[in-house]
Formats: structure tokens, sequence, C-alpha cells
């Protein structure tokens, strides 16, 4: 089974999981990257059984409402049933890193406004620690040196990903060079720095389940 293939697994088995936690006239968020593609079309097929979505990302938006699923803006829909989404890494604790695909500001307050955050991934994004993978902040454009140099002093490799604008209209840095040992405490010092939107660890709010596509089946995981 190759990652297509397991992608499209986890994107079947979080359809399932939707049903079972959804009611009719729910609403459901949606993430943003390739695994959550797979999770929009298959999500088509029961587009009548909900009342709408939320998009994590213009790209998302622009995919459901091709499949004729209603996208909804949270500031008029209030609790969120259940919000899926892939991840760049997540530990066993289902603390994440997201934001490869730099929609991590809107990723997180969706999932925030979520009852239930049910995350996608194969089996190669599931690690012992974090930071592997370049940990993304969204920075606002003007504090973008003044970022770097504090970054530097939590001992990362801040580098400025080129040519690459938010849609919020902020710029990205990813953080090379930075394993995090304590992803709770790693996210709240990063986010209190003057300048940052936000950043890619998904610790202060988890996954509650992690559906891991393997080549021998989906396998489920709870923090």
């Amino acid at each position: 089974m190759n990652q297509d293939a397991m992608k499209k697994a986890v994107a079947e088995a979080a359809v399932e999981a939707v049903k079972a936690n959804v009611l009719d006239g729910d609403i459901i968020g949606i993430g943003t990257g390739s695994t959550a593609n797979f999770f929009i079309d298959l999500l088509a097929e029961f587009k009548d059984d909900i009342r709408g979505t939320v998009a994590s990302s213009e790209a998302s938006a622009d995919r459901l409402r091709s499949h004729g699923i209603e996208v909804l803006d949270l500031n008029s829909t209030g609790s969120i049933a259940v919000y899926v989404d892939g991840a760049d890494e997540s530990n066993h604790r289902l603390e994440l890193i997201k934001g490869g695909g730099a929609a991590l500001t809107r990723e997180k307050i969706v999932a925030a406004a979520a009852q239930k955050f049910i995350c996608i991934a194969d089996e190669s994004k599931l690690v012992d620690q974090l930071g592997a993978f370049p940990l993304p902040i969204e920075v606002i454009p003007m504090a973008r040196s003044y970022v770097a140099r504090e970054i530097v002093k939590l001992g990362g490799n801040p580098v400025y990903r080129e040519g690459v604008v938010t849609d919020n209209g902020n710029i990205i840095l990813d953080v090379y060079d930075f394993m995090i040992a304590t992803p709770m405490k790693t996210e709240e010092q990063i986010n209190n720095i003057t300048g940052v939107v936000c950043n890619g660890l998904f610790a202060l709010r988890p996954a509650d389940l992690l559906l891991l596509g393997t080549p021998d089946g989906v396998k489920s995981l709870t923090a």
C-alpha cells in the first residue's frame, strides 16, 4: 500500500468516525492538505446529512464548493461538532506539528472551536519526539527579523519560507534543528513572542483521535 492509498484509507475511516459523531444539521470543520483533500472528496457522498462546513483555508473552501458542499463563516456557526485534518507530525500524546501548507492559524482556530478533533495521517507522521519536521510559525511581516532572533535564543534555526503569503496576509518562518521536548511549554513560549500570530504546535489543543494509515490497515490512537 503506497502513501496515497494509506491517506485514502484513513480518510475513509474518518468518514465513518464522523458519521458516528455527527447528527443531521451539524457542522464539520475541514482541514488543509493532501490527506484532508481525500476526506473532502469522500464527504461529498453524504453532504446532504450535514448543515455545512467550516474550512481552514481558501484552498479547502474551493474544493468543498466544487463538490457542492456549503462553506460557512465560523463567526456565524457557533460550535463545530468535529474537525478533521492531517498533520506533519504527531507524537504518541497526539500533540502535533502542523502548518506545512501555511494554514496553521486558521487550522488552530477551527480546532479550538470543535468539540472533537480527528487527525488523519499515514504512519510516517508518528514520531517519538516532535521536531524533525521544521516547525512553522506565522509572523506579521514587519516582525520577521525580530521573531527570528528570538527563535534563535530558544535554540532553533528559523528560515524564511520564500514566496509564501498566508491567507491572512502574513509570512512563514520554518524552524529547523529544533527538537521539542515540552510541546505545551514551547507552544506558549513562541506564541508570547511579539509579532508571532501563531505557531504550528498543536499541544495545548491536541487531537482527540489519530487515525493512522499503515500497510496493514488503519490504526486508531487516542491520547
